[in-house]
């Protein structure tokens, strides 16, 4: 069965949630000051990313479905997109990382890594190729001028 580009990323997204809530009953965890606020802040501004990515491909109107990429009608290379080429993605960690901060699971250390890997793996290089192929040359000069995450 081929992975790439078949699972929505918010369901990724809440699988990987999910797996931290359920190892907080299993390992031990990091408390601290001021925990839940700095969880909270950061879940919001995960989520503020991805309104704001949204409305950017929304304003281009062009296609936000991520399992095919090759709808897409116009390359999104302004507003948030100029400072990452994935802000839903982008939002996604700043989310999870939220939520690892919350349940205090150390091993949130492996989770956040992994988690990218899947989506570099097997969501955005799918979406790099289409966009090469849709886009060819202004891609390419994209590619370029903006980074992956930040």
């Amino acid at each position: 069965m081929r992975l790439r580009n078949r699972i929505p990323p918010p369901i990724v997204t809440l699988a990987f949630i999910l797996l931290s809530f359920w190892l907080t009953s299993y390992l031990p965890k990091l408390v601290f000051n001021y925990q839940g606020l700095l969880s909270v802040l950061m879940i919001l501004i995960g989520l503020t990313i991805m309104v704001i990515a949204v409305k950017t491909f929304k304003k281009n109107e062009t296609t936000l479905n991520p399992l095919n990429p090759r709808e897409a009608s116009y390359l999104v290379t302004n507003g948030i997109f100029s400072y990452t080429r994935n802000p839903m993605y982008l939002g996604m960690i700043i989310i999870l990382l939220g939520v690892t901060i919350y349940n205090g699971v150390y091993i949130g250390i492996i989770i956040l890594p992994c988690f990218v890997l899947y989506l570099t793996e097997f969501q955005i290089k799918p979406e790099e190729e289409a966009m090469e192929e849709l886009f060819s040359a202004d891609y390419t000069d994209y590619l370029k001028r903006v980074r992956r995450w930040l």
